[in-house]
């Protein structure tokens, strides 16, 4: 789903970024967008359970950056943010193109941040704890907008989530990387795949013995 994603700040954890990307993956999600702080390597644990190949981590400058290119495209923001204006998330609608916008999760989201969100969110709690770990709290999110779509009946199925274009790009760098990366060296169109996912077109022996 080209119009369901996340937003990240500050959340620097190997374990947190790699379940909530795995979490992504299982929704759908084509991908995540995250603010980090300078100079900070990022990595992955075994969480991701490979995810971070099929789910890029698009990195941005600043909040504002990040804010600004993900409402020109159409998002909502909604923010984990536990205030007196904040919405029980289950009586949102994510049907739209929505981006959950979460926060480290001992700071959660800075003040400039909230502020710039469309509307805030929280998920109830019944313990004596406030919070959920970030990566929980992104699944959370991330499986009841799934579950919203599917009641609605516009949950994709085969693809239809994407532009065709954009779909036959992913199809073919999911299904034969090595090839893509070729490609893109190159400066070369993909090749056509058939019904069977099979190349289409003349290719080099070196590289189509990498298929």
């Amino acid at each position: 789903m080209a119009d369901l994603t996340v937003l990240l700040e500050h959340v620097e954890k190997p374990h947190n970024l790699s379940a909530i990307l795995r979490s992504c993956d299982a929704v759908g999600v084509l991908e995540a967008h995250a603010v980090s702080y300078s100079g900070r390597p990022r990595t992955f644990n075994s969480t991701a359970q490979g995810s971070q190949k099929w789910v890029p981590l698009n990195d941005h400058s600043s909040i504002e950056v990040a804010v600004t290119k993900l409402k020109k495209r159409g998002f909502r923001l909604y923010g984990t943010h536990l205030d007196k204006n904040a919405r029980d998330y289950r009586d949102c609608d994510f049907c739209g193109p929505t981006a959950f916008v979460l926060g480290a999760e001992k700071w959660g989201l800075g003040e400039l941040t909230a502020s710039l969100m469309d509307e805030g969110v929280f998920i109830p709690m019944r313990g004596m704890v406030q919070s959920l770990n970030v990566s929980v709290a992104a699944a959370t999110l991330l499986f009841e907008a799934l579950r919203q779509r599917q009641v609605a009946g516009i949950a994709p199925q085969t693809g239809e989530g994407l532009e065709p274009a954009h779909y036959q790009q992913r199809l073919f760098e999911w299904s034969y990387p090595e090839v893509a990366a070729w490609c893109q060296k190159e400066g070369r169109k993909y090749p056509a795949l058939n019904e069977q996912g099979e190349i289409q077109g003349e290719l080099p022996r070196n590289v189509r013995l990498r298929c």
